[in-house]
């Protein structure tokens, strides 16, 4: 078996389920509650195949699994991320937990690979949604989280390619940009079929959306009640 070695900024981080770790570099993007609430969000089938769009260090990936491991045992991931530090973290914790059923995938996804076109029933995706430049942040961080080398179009493009028809993709998003949000996804023949939100109080305005959108699904939308975060 191959041995895990985390370097100097490298820690092995509680993921706070069957006592499963998460590999993190200090220096690099970390993952907030957005991943962990989408992972809540998401809902699994038999016989899914299922991929991690800008996937980071696996949070999403991970977390969704560890959630459902008994029906996803056997179900292949693949995850897909642009920054290839980010997914080295991402290998290291499937050998630190053993998951073997974890694939990886380091390209832009406007450059997603033919052989992934229409491979998955279910995507899982956070990806970068705020707009706006660098300003203090360090590239490798802004690229994260906002829109600098992957926009909205450009996301919504590569999830239908990838999707079976029928197949689902979950998202979390900015809540103020609904409306682009679900527009741009129709544009790719991805349809709302269950819209989420979440505040920081009972009373604010909600600051994110989860979403599940079916490719060639009919228009009809579920909404679930708030989120209180």
């Amino acid at each position: 078996m191959e041995e895990l070695t985390l370097n100097e900024y490298e820690v092995a981080e509680d993921m706070l389920i069957d006592g499963l770790k998460i590999v993190q570099d200090t220096r690099l993007y970390r993952f907030t509650s957005d991943s962990v609430l989408l992972s809540r969000f998401a809902t699994p089938k038999k016989n899914d195949v299922i991929a991690d769009f800008c996937a980071g260090s696996g949070v999403v990936g991970f977390h969704f699994f560890a959630l459902h491991k008994n029906l996803l045992s056997q179900t292949p991931f693949t995850l897909f991320e642009l920054q290839s530090p980010l997914l080295s973290l991402a290998k290291k914790t499937a050998l630190l937990n053993g998951f073997t059923n974890f694939s990886f995938e380091n390209c832009a996804l406007q450059n997603l690979p033919k052989e992934y076109n229409e491979r998955f029933s279910l995507i899982l995706c956070n990806p970068p949604y705020e707009q706006g430049g660098l300003e203090n942040d360090c590239y490798e961080k802004a690229i994260c989280r906002k829109e600098l080398t992957l926009t909205l179009n450009e996301l919504a493009k590569a999830l239908s390619r990838a999707l079976k028809f029928g197949g689902r993709v979950n998202m979390v998003h900015r809540a103020d940009r609904l409306a682009e949000l679900c527009y741009t996804l129709k544009k790719y023949n991805l349809e709302v079929k269950k819209l989420q939100f979440v505040a920081g109080t009972p009373t604010a305005i909600p600051y994110l959306v989860l979403i599940e959108a079916v490719k060639g699904g009919k228009p009809t939308t579920k909404l679930l009640p708030t989120i209180v975060n």
